[in-house]
């Protein structure tokens, strides 16, 4: 809706042009009034109307003055002329004002409106032309942001040819004398955390607003242009541009960028990261050594001396980590899943990050290697063992793991670790569930078990985990098929085979104790006495005949 200012002293004037304007249909909401034009002034300045209608005579000031400044403040405003003296100097200062109609008094309905309709109709062609131009000049903004990540990526990519491409050049600054281009690499270790609960687990918002701190903090004289990398979860490139300056002074502002993109994110958004930052290139073509610099320079941070906060890599050469495998690990492991002991697979997880906690260094470059590997390692066994494809992530990224409900995020190394237990148990119950519905139950495999390992810590749990089912309903079955309790079976074979051990007099009972898999000497007797009612040794005394 417009907004219409009547400024004329005389007030009949000014309610016959209320009365006579239809309103309605030229849709205009509000009418105002002003007797003079200093007033008429003060009006413009509180209401903003769209159009003034102003009669040229008038006492304080007076039409010629009031376009005058109209014309300097005002140039926008469609203003509307009304007089009743044919004044040549009023009609000049009209023309030279660009007034959109010249009334004579008294003003008659049809001209009234129809000088209105010609106000608006500019109008509104002004709005369609503005609307179009935001428009064009949105999709602009939007689009040169996109086509400037895409050069940048396709410099770093090494994919960019200088020679067919040279008109893209100004777009990043590189047809400019003096620039020098660097990179800087963030790599965001607690990323799904902050996207959670910052961002409403909208990654593209928390990606987008990463990168506008990031060009925002930049140095006086340091542009940056920010962007995600499209081919690593968690990583946001900065490419960073300076003129002029010796070597010492370009790194040395170069660091001090690194570590305030750092800090202010932490201190913004929590954000725990990884920064790394190249040194500063001549030409824009080294862009691609500068991302490897940079890049090499984050993941080389050790893990084991992060405590948690962000972490600034260092472009000085380091010595390669220790490469550390799981594969020799797979065979042990597997047996163990497959068998559905998790605790027994746990352990050998211990083992495997008690060797990276003993390690020199523990990069995080090296601990994402490590990620990847296992998730390989064990989505092959999976699938091997029957697990669904759709059950198992693509990939050690943090989406990839997060589709299959865990996270990626680790910044120390005790968060690390836990990231490699859960990512061992969701494993483990896969397999589980796989088996279950693949291998049909039968009670005698538990028996079959007991028998040929009944050396071992066995525990009902691991068959519970095993066949996915109740503790109850396998107590209960196992009875009705055998007569015994599962615990009252374990303990009848162990007797059973400690009587055949006992009668090969050339055994110790220490040593058949711990054939049997007891803890010592002592708690075997204690249990023999209790099956059978005296000790191991007055059993092997007793004549053949006697014994059962």
């Amino acid at each position: 809706m417009y907004k219409v200012l009547i400024i004329d002293d005389e007030e009949p004037l000014r309610e016959a042009i209320k009365i006579l304007g239809d309103w309605e249909g030229l849709q205009v909401g509000e009418v105002f009034e002003a007797t003079d034009g200093v007033i008429g002034l003060e009006m413009l300045k509180k209401h903003r109307p769209d159009i003034v209608m102003v009669d040229m005579k008038m006492p304080e000031m007076n039409g010629v003055e009031f376009l005058r400044i109209v014309e300097r403040d005002y140039p926008e405003l469609m203003t509307i002329v009304i007089s009743g003296y044919n004044d040549f100097e009023f009609t000049r200062q009209a023309i030279h004002s660009k007034v959109v109609d010249y009334l004579l008094k008294p003003v008659n309905r049809q001209d009234l409106n129809q000088a209105l309709r010609k106000a608006i109709d500019v109008l509104e062609a002004k709005r369609q032309t503005q609307s179009e131009f935001i428009t064009r000049n949105i999709a602009y903004n939007m689009s040169l942001p996109k086509l400037k990540e895409k050069i940048y990526l396709s410099i770093i990519e090494r994919s960019f040819k200088l020679q067919s491409n040279q008109a893209f050049l100004p777009l990043i600054g590189a047809d400019e004398a003096n620039h020098q281009f660097g990179a800087l690499v963030l790599k965001m270790l607690n990323m799904q955390h902050v996207r959670d609960h910052r961002f409403n687990r909208d990654t593209e918002l928390l990606y987008f607003a990463v990168a506008n701190v990031i060009n925002e903090v930049a140095m006086e004289d340091v542009i940056c242009f920010s962007f995600p990398n499209p081919k690593q979860d968690g990583e946001i490139i900065a490419i960073f541009t300076m003129q002029g300056g010796y070597p010492e002074d370009l790194a040395f502002r170069a660091d001090l960028l690194m570590r305030k993109v750092g800090h202010t994110l932490n201190e913004l958004f929590d954000i725990i990261s990884a920064v790394g930052v190249s040194q500063v290139y001549e030409e824009v073509m080294q862009l691609a050594d500068a991302y490897e610099e940079a890049r090499a320079a984050a993941l080389a941070i050790d893990l084991l001396k992060m405590k948690g906060a962000t972490a600034f890599g260092s472009r000085e050469k380091t010595g390669a980590p220790e490469v550390l495998s799981f594969t020799s690990r797979m065979p042990i492991l597997r047996n163990a899943l497959e068998s559905g002991n998790i605790n027994h697979a746990k352990v050998i997880f211990e083992q495997f990050t008690n060797k990276i906690k003993e390690a020199d260094s523990f990069t995080i470059g090296e601990a994402e290697r490590m990620i990847r590997e296992i998730i390989v390692l064990f989505s092959d066994m999976a699938l091997d063992l029957g697990v669904a494809p759709e059950q198992l992530p693509a990939s050690g990224s943090h989406s990839s793991l997060a589709a299959i409900g865990l996270s990626g995020d680790f910044s120390t190394l005790d968060k690390y670790e836990r990231l490699l237990h859960s990512i061992l148990e969701y494993y483990s119950e896969q397999i589980r569930q796989s088996m279950a519905v693949n291998r049909p139950f039968h009670i005698e495999d538990i028996k079959d078990y007991i028998d040929r390992h009944y050396f071992e810590d066995i525990k009902i749990s691991m068959f519970t985990e095993k066949y996915f089912l109740s503790r109850e309903y396998l107590m209960k079955l196992f009875k009705q098929q055998f007569g015994f309790g599962i615990h009252e079976y374990m303990q009848k074979v162990r007797m059973d085979k400690a009587c055949i051990l006992l009668d090969d007099s050339s055994l110790k009972i220490q040593d058949i104790s711990e054939m049997l898999g007891y803890k010592d000497k002592n708690y075997f007797s204690k249990a023999f006495r209790n099956y059978y009612g005296l000790s191991p040794s007055e059993y092997r005394s007793k004549p053949a005949g006697d014994k059962k």
